[in-house]
């Protein structure tokens, strides 16, 4: 079973996101929104295939990070989450959440030894 497939998503705390925005965007020319930049590209298996990896500062005060204290989140796209989840579960590692089913995929939360809580997406790629 394939588990982790790639980075889906680099996500940190920042103290004024709107202009870390900017300042990405005018030094090093990322195409930022308010929801940080997404890069595209074609998946390696089938070209024909796009995927994205999402890049995002959140406001230092988020509480989407939580239950872990860092300032920092990773998002790894996965395949077959569910089936990923129970073999987690059985494994003893932490789930945060239950499965989200939303329009760009499926996801759910991990913590890790160190206390990182991480995002795990099944994205329905196109």
């Amino acid at each position: 079973m394939k588990k982790v497939t790639g980075i889906g998503g680099v996500f940190f705390k920042s103290k004024d996101p709107k202009a870390m925005n900017e300042w990405y965007k005018t030094n090093l020319g990322l195409d930022t929104t308010p929801y940080g930049t997404s890069f595209e590209w074609r998946q390696l298996d089938d070209s024909t295939k796009k995927g994205l990896t999402q890049w995002n500062p959140f406001a230092e005060t988020t509480k989407y990070f939580e239950p872990s204290t860092k300032d920092f989140m990773i998002n790894y796209r996965v395949e077959n989450l569910e089936e990923l989840v129970a073999q987690l579960k059985n494994d003893g590692v932490i789930i945060v959440d239950k499965i989200e089913d939303t329009e760009y995929g499926k996801f759910v939360h991990i913590i890790d030894p160190e206390g990182n809580k991480i995002e795990l997406w099944e994205p329905k790629d196109e």
